[in-house]
């Protein structure tokens, strides 16, 4: 990103933003005025689109951290708050996407930062104390939770692990940097006949693009939710999440003969791949789909410069030892760090 520059109107307003490899330059005249302080890193709220997930994707941010996310949960029973912490310079430090869920009575709400915040390296403990004031004094309830996407982080005063997971930290999270025989050579070898065996069938991989093929991929979810036990959304959610994270929302599916038999969700960000949702049909079963077409889409997002490919939790299930067949390591995150906000957070 280096010499990389852009400008986007904000009524009267010019906002002008110098990305280099270790800092993001910013004058931001639109947004609201400072409303926390400390050690010279400074929260602001953010109410532009366009240059928040600019910020985000520059940052190396995970993909619940852009825009489109905080509009999803917002359409469903939550509320989006964007925060930037900048130091007297301007220049950003890090960045906090609260997504708040309002509480009965004395608990008032809860502030949730899925797969964030983002900051830059040494900022760490300055941004997690800017969160907590902001949300002190803006969003107060019973507990600011954070989840943020790294394996560890030196936790600040105040704050505790907590056990009560959103995400799971345990995960599998492939280096798209490496090659594609080196990652094909971490995988079990029966994923790797599988993948064979599936692209020898004559199936179509590719992006899911049309109203009808949505739809498919909606009706394999319910066959696959029933089979498997686990309850899912409205079907609007999921149309929702496809609308309202734009170009960052990515479907890949498996076609036999014109007719889809797998497919898997993605939400993406500039540097990580994150799975969403995954299913096939007994047709696709039989052809062992699901093989062939996630192979498909860590080959497409590694072409498409993207570095991670998060598999989206590890649990001790089938959905799970099919996930660690394609590598030969796990990934365990830092997990759920809870800041209590009231002494309620003990009932809590």
């Amino acid at each position: 990103y280096i010499g990389k520059c852009f400008h986007m109107k904000t009524f009267t307003h010019i906002v002008i933003v110098f990305c280099t490899v270790s800092h993001v330059f910013m004058f931001i005249p639109s947004i609201s005025q400072a409303v926390y302080t400390k050690g010279m890193i400074t929260g602001k709220n953010c109410n532009e689109p366009a240059l928040w997930d600019e910020i985000i994707h520059d940052m190396q941010g995970h993909p619940l951290q852009l825009w489109g996310w905080g509009e999803v949960t917002s359409a469903h029973n939550w509320s989006a708050h964007r925060v930037l912490f900048v130091d007297e310079n301007d220049v950003v430090e890090g960045a906090a996407q609260v997504l708040v869920r309002a509480l009965p009575g004395p608990f008032r709400r809860l502030c949730y930062v899925p797969r964030g915040p983002v900051w830059q390296q040494g900022s760490e403990t300055a941004v997690l104390d800017a969160l907590v004031a902001y949300v002190r004094q803006h969003l107060p309830g019973v507990v600011l939770t954070v989840e943020p996407d790294h394996e560890f982080v030196e936790q600040p005063q105040g704050w505790r692990q907590s056990a009560n997971t959103i995400l799971l930290p345990r995960t599998l999270i492939l280096d798209l940097s490496k090659g594609l025989d080196e990652l094909q050579s971490a995988m079990a070898k029966k994923t790797r006949q599988y993948i064979r065996k599936s692209s020898n069938e004559q199936l179509e991989f590719r992006r899911v693009r049309t109203g009808d093929e949505m739809a498919a991929c909606l009706a394999i979810y319910h066959q696959t939710a029933e089979r498997a036990g686990f309850a899912l959304h409205s079907d609007q959610y999921y149309h929702d999440v496809h609308d309202k994270l734009g170009d960052s929302s990515v479907i890949f599916g498996a076609f036999d003969a014109g007719q889809l038999v797998s497919f898997v969700w993605l939400a993406v960000s500039s540097h990580t791949a994150f799975e969403l949702y995954g299913g096939m049909n007994d047709q696709g079963q039989q052809l062992r789909a699901n093989y062939g077409l996630k192979w498909h889409a860590i080959t497409a997002c590694k072409e498409w410069g993207i570095e991670r490919y998060d598999m989206n939790g590890l649990l001790n299930d089938g959905v799970s030892t099919f996930k660690q067949g394609f590598a030969s390591h796990e990934n365990t995150l830092i997990g759920t760090l809870d800041y209590p906000l009231s002494p309620l957070y003990t009932v809590w």
